[in-house]
């Protein structure tokens, strides 16, 4: 049977020249079934119906092992696909304690401020919902907060938004203004957390050292919910980063749709060579810009990611002027639906692009990493990746982000012209 990835990625091979196919690898991955799990006990009621209401009748069976986990004050990392309801493993016991206990507060870690105010608005949506959570006062307390904004933050708010940076500079740093987050502190949560590696990773796992020596110092005993990508060792990894033994929840029980993922190595470029005369192939933005356009020609929302910030707006701006020029009135209508996203934006258009791109006014993003983590963004029928991420994990981060509510789509693999590229696209089993 043809899935819809296929079919995309023979609409991409039907504009190329007889007999021209960048294809080295082709895998169809199949769709995966979902395993329910029965609401804890001990969750609040009124956030249960809140849930039930929007159509969560039963939650995943592993969003209930890591909420049990939480609750009994096991430190734990759940660590499962793109889209597979990570958030609702600490948010059911994080809120359900801020509801029985007023003096509770909670941190949550973003490593960028996209994921951050996509996690807030949800938190904020339930709260707002759910009578007896009012007092939570869900805040974001980053960068972009106002300054006349954050000592209202610092005496009201039971749930604070952050990132590791300022973490480190504006809470601990300033521990005696957050005596009272520190005091009633439950839970700690560290969302992504597979993106704290190397220098930048042990400094965030001191950071956290620090953060539970004063928590404690202060009469709490937060317990650390770690969520992370798909890896290996995820019980290991999150141990090191917060000094404290934590569980892993690892077995994937979200429902997920078909995927096809193709491994696409560009053309060589006629009449140019390189270094001693090496051939040079098609650089991966330009070819992504090419793909984008064809697929959102063909009605398939796209996520194209980019390796720098200028490579985000010249791929847009090449996918525009692509459609423009292939598809007359059409085109225009369509690129004037596509758009860049990267860091650098002032808050309030990052904020427009993230809802544009969720509720479908825009029908093709091209995005640094800033997209790839966490964002609940659904819909996407396909993913293009210009060049590898570098690691495994971000690969899969960014296919994640295409056929997130069960559908079928397609993910492209570009490859850059270096050595590790040409080698994943002609090894896939060392991708796949």
């Amino acid at each position: 049977m043809t899935t819809y990835g296929r079919e995309l990625l023979s609409h991409l091979l039907e504009q190329l020249p007889a007999g021209a196919s960048p294809v080295t690898h082709t895998v169809d991955l199949p769709a995966r079934e979902a395993r329910y799990a029965d609401w804890p006990s001990w969750a609040h009621p009124g956030l249960v119906d809140e849930l039930r209401g929007r159509g969560l009748a039963r939650p995943w069976a592993h969003q209930v092992a890591t909420a049990e986990h939480a609750h009994a004050g096991r430190n734990v990392v759940v660590a499962t696909g793109t889209a597979s309801g990570k958030s609702l493993g600490y948010q059911l016991p994080a809120l359900s304690a801020l509801a029985a206990d007023r003096g509770a507060s909670v941190l949550y870690l973003s490593p960028t401020k996209a994921l951050g105010q996509d996690q807030l608005s949800s938190v904020v949506s339930l709260v707002d919902s759910v009578p007896g959570l009012a007092h939570v006062a869900p805040a974001s307390y980053d960068g972009d907060t106002p300054t006349d904004a954050r000592p209202w933050i610092r005496e009201n708010s039971r749930w604070i938004v952050t990132n590791p940076d300022m973490l480190h500079l504006s809470v601990l740093g300033r521990s005696r203004q957050w005596t009272r987050i520190l005091r009633g502190l439950r839970y700690v949560v560290v969302d992504e957390c597979h993106s704290y590696r190397g220098v930048f990773g042990s400094n965030v796992a001191l950071v956290l050292r620090r953060l539970d020596r004063l928590a404690r110092a202060m009469g709490a005993e937060p317990t650390f919910v770690l969520a992370s990508a798909t890896t290996s060792d995820a019980g290991v990894a999150a141990t090191t980063l917060v000094g404290r033994e934590c569980v892993e929840v690892t077995d994937d029980t979200s429902p997920q749709g078909g995927r096809t993922v193709a491994l696409w190595e560009p053309p060589l470029m006629e009449g140019l060579s390189g270094e001693n005369g090496a051939p040079v192939r098609r650089p991966a933005p330009v070819e992504a810009s090419t793909l984008m356009a064809g697929l959102v020609a063909e009605g398939a929302r796209t996520l194209t990611f980019v390796r720098s910030r200028a490579g985000a707006e010249s791929t847009a701006l090449r996918a525009r002027e692509r459609l423009i020029s292939d598809h007359g009135a059409r085109g225009r209508e369509l690129a004037g639906r596509i758009a860049a996203y990267r860091a650098g934006y002032l808050a309030e258009d990052r904020r427009r692009l993230e809802r544009g791109l969720a509720e479908g006014d825009l029908v093709g993003v091209a995005s640094t990493s800033a997209l790839e983590l966490g964002v609940d963004i659904s819909g996407l029928d396909a993913v293009v990746s210009a060049g590898f991420p570098g690691t495994i994990a971000s690969f899969w981060q960014q296919a994640g982000r295409a056929g997130r509510r069960g559908q079928g789509a397609l993910v492209v693999l570009v490859a850059r012209d270096d050595p590790l590229d040409t080698y994943l696209v002609h090894h896939p089993e060392a991708l796949l």
